[in-house]
């Protein structure tokens, strides 16, 4: 992509309702802008981002066994009378009357829908266990939506559910999704760490909030320094594997770590006092096992191995795919701008073209972007007639990660410049070594 043919409305001055890091340096960096309170369009660089992050979770859930789908962003009220939580929700939802009178609302959460579903198809434990997820839209009227994306009141989620014949099946579920949970956060270049949570009105007796920690998060918390030192890593893992699973729990919930609304000061204080740590979170995903809270409710059973009908147990799997965006910025950014990392940027590089018009230098840019869009990389190729400080200040405020300068000082060398967005290290290599480098770091051939 050439920046000269690119829609990317950057801003100078930071407007004034913007608060928090992230919500700056969103606009400033022309991915959003905002349609109406805590709703927004997303522009081209940061619906990009978006789809990184929905690409990474598909991968995860899917290498988990679980199976997308997607149900509408309207619902009707009738299932959520069924379970009892159409007038006990509040007025976070939006509720809406059709022209025939009937009663609708915008989705804020899929359990009674997901749940019709599975009953009108499922009815013996041999088509058990079921897990199925979808990425949609979601809406909760928040009474002051603030922050950008972290709290904005149209949101993106991904909203995965467990169907289980026993208790124990469903608890598998729900180890499994913590799996995948810290393997899709690292993969993001986050350290989000699960914690134990209120259950809220999703309901349920087993809930982790996975947080990042962050100066702006909306959450007191409290922790063992130890749980930051653990990651996940490459390690192979058999999901269907009970042991497996249950073990990665216990790695990762032994020690103590939990939200303001669940924090006990007499178990905390037994953590040994230097490891003892308080900070903020920003809460990015929510994993619940609430048994038959639904399926009771709203008659989803099976008929088990002898013939008993019986209701399913179930848990409910949520990340917070427009919300992460927000948290990556918070987590990775300095004065300048964003630092994204590798694993979300909207693209692999920057080529800054020092003095376009000048033959050999958008020779040599051209020769750089067409070998790098060869190897199956999409880099931003600045190609405008800017100054060079406006155009190193563009690249540092939406932060790429990797940016390659080409100028006919360099050139007459037979060298261009490769610089690390997040170390500000640069080093002169031949224009194809700085590709081959790209390359390795992103892993193509």
């Amino acid at each position: 992509m050439r920046l000269s043919r690119y829609f990317l409305p950057v801003l100078k001055e930071t407007p004034a309702e913007a608060q928090i890091v992230s919500h700056r340096y969103m606009l400033r960096a022309g991915m959003i802008k905002q349609a109406s309170a805590g709703i927004y369009s997303w522009l081209p660089l940061g619906y990009k981002v978006l789809r990184k992050i929905e690409d990474i979770i598909h991968d995860e859930q899917r290498r988990a066994g679980h199976i997308p789908m997607l149900m509408p962003t309207i619902q009707s009220a009738d299932l959520w009378r069924e379970s009892g939580r159409y007038d006990a929700y509040g007025a976070e939802m939006l509720r809406i009357t059709d022209r025939h009178d009937r009663d609708m609302l915008y989705t804020p959460t899929a359990e009674e829908l997901i749940t019709d579903i599975f009953r009108a198809n499922v009815s013996s434990y041999r088509d058990l266990p079921l897990t199925m997820y979808q990425i949609q839209w979601k809406f909760r009227d928040e009474i002051r939506p603030r922050f950008g994306v972290m709290r904005g009141r149209e949101f993106y989620m991904k909203d995965g559910y467990n169907f289980d014949l026993t208790k124990e099946d469903a608890l598998h579920a729900y180890n499994r999704h913590l799996v995948s949970y810290l393997r899709t956060y690292e993969r993001m270049g986050l350290q989000a760490i699960p914690m134990r949570a209120d259950s809220g009105p999703i309901g349920g007796d087993d809930t982790h909030e996975f947080l990042v920690l962050a100066e702006t998060g909306e959450s007191e918390v409290f922790y063992d320094s130890e749980i930051t030192e653990l990651k996940f890593g490459d390690r192979a893992i058999d999901y269907d594997s009970v042991e497996q699973c249950q073990a990665v729990l216990e790695e990762f919930t032994s020690r103590y770590a939990r939200t303001d609304e669940t924090h006990d000061e007499a178990v905390f204080n037994q953590v040994p006092e230097a490891r003892r740590r308080t900070a903020r979170g920003i809460e990015v995903g929510q994993i619940f096992y609430f048994g038959t809270k639904y399926s009771e409710a709203m008659g989803a059973t099976v008929s088990d191995k002898d013939g008993n009908q019986v209701p399913v147990h179930m848990g409910s799997h949520g990340i917070g795919v427009s919300r992460l965006l927000g948290a990556i910025i918070e987590a990775s950014h300095d004065d300048r701008g964003i630092i994204w990392p590798e694993g979300v940027t909207p693209f692999h590089c920057g080529i800054v073209n020092l003095k376009t018009g000048d033959a050999e230098a958008d020779a040599a840019c051209d020769k750089i972007h067409a070998a790098l869009i060869a190897l199956g990389l999409d880099p931003l190729y600045d190609d405008t007639n800017e100054r060079a400080g406006a155009k190193f200040a563009t690249m540092d405020l939406i932060g790429l990660p990797w940016r390659i300068t080409v100028g006919p000082r360099g050139l007459k060398n037979g060298v261009v410049e490769l610089t690390s967005r997040r170390t500000g290290e640069s080093e002169e290599l031949p224009p194809e070594a700085a590709v081959a480098k790209i390359a390795e770091i992103y892993g193509v051939a």
